[in-house]
């Protein structure tokens, strides 16, 4: 019932990505994710090309499913994290913060597929143009670094601008919200913080708890200023961003403030002035399971919302 055109493009089982979060998508979350029938990604960030491709050759031992790696544009090391994701022959490429049109050309010789997240119509138009095969328009819902327009919004929009396939992403975390993006028109879906609360996820367990213990309003947009915002659970940092904010404080304060925050959280477990990145919808994450149930989890419940959704058809 859910396999749609990217489970094809992919050769995935079920139409569900995981995100590639800096510090946080390791090879084993990657891996298990790819096991349990999703697309499992590697989150680049701000790495050396060196780390990358150790991840990347740790994936190929953990699972002989496709998997991904998540480049972040704007890294001081984008050109050897892409020479490693060439020269491992690295299945798919997503890719944030930036235009990957100068690495298109070289990726299509070995059949890799390229799918940048995409804030915005036009930037998924001009996408297109350079011949990606797919887009994830990402609302502002989600964690980490964020744009202005929400999921519902961004997502049909997207779909009736380009004819590539378009992966929704941002406030996604279970079977309500895979149907909910296949009803906007979206072939699939990404989703990061369900699974930074996966068993094999290697980020500190004051991290997944932060996101546990979070209610709806239980995150914050902070660093408007800098021009990129970013989404993180309510905690001490968050009350230091808000301090600058209302001071007017200069860009370089907030990146000051900032630097090292994410590392700080996923690694060492600072929960408190560490930058704690989740989406608007760690409300809805109550437990630490495996990535394999996490999956199995949306599809059934997504299976039993299209059964009551044909039920209630032949009743009327």
């Amino acid at each position: 019932m859910f396999r749609t055109s990217i489970c094809r493009i992919l050769g995935i089982k079920y139409p569900i990505l995981q995100g590639g979060m800096a510090w946080v998508a390791t090879a084993e979350l990657a891996a298990a994710v790819s096991n349990a029938g999703g697309l499992g990604i590697i989150g680049a960030g701000n790495a050396p090309g060196d780390y990358v491709r150790s991840e990347i050759r740790k994936a190929k031992k953990l699972t002989d499913k496709p998997f991904g790696v998540n480049i972040m544009l704007l890294s001081p090391f984008v050109d050897e994290v892409t020479d490693a994701a060439y020269e491992e022959r690295v299945p798919v490429i997503t890719t944030g913060a930036g235009n990957p049109g100068k690495y298109i050309e070289r990726f299509k010789k070995i059949r890799t597929k390229i799918i940048p997240v995409v804030p915005a119509v036009a930037l998924a138009k001009k996408m297109e143009q350079e011949g990606v095969d797919a887009v994830i328009a990402e609302g502002t819902e989600s964690g980490g670094h964020i744009g202005e327009l929400t999921t519902m919004a961004l997502v049909p929009q997207v779909v009736d601008a380009v004819k590539i396939p378009v992966i929704a992403a941002g406030g996604i975390a279970d079977g309500r919200g895979l149907v909910s993006a296949l009803a906007l028109g979206a072939q699939g879906v990404q989703m990061g913080t369900i699974f930074v609360c996966a068993s094999e996820c290697t980020a500190h367990d004051n991290y997944k708890k932060a996101i546990i213990k979070a209610g709806d309003r239980g995150t914050v947009v902070t660093g408007k200023v800098t021009g990129h915002p970013v989404r993180i659970i309510k905690n001490k940092l968050a009350r230091e961003f808000d301090k600058l904010e209302k001071v007017s404080a200069s860009v370089e304060e907030f990146e000051k403030l900032g630097s090292g925050r994410l590392r700080a959280a996923v690694v060492d477990g600072d929960a408190d002035y560490g930058s704690v990145m989740a989406g608007q919808i760690a409300g809805l994450v109550k437990e630490i399971k495996p990535a394999k149930n996490i999956i199995e989890d949306i599809i059934n419940e997504a299976n039993e919302i299209m059964r009551e959704i044909k039920t209630l058809s032949k009743e009327e």
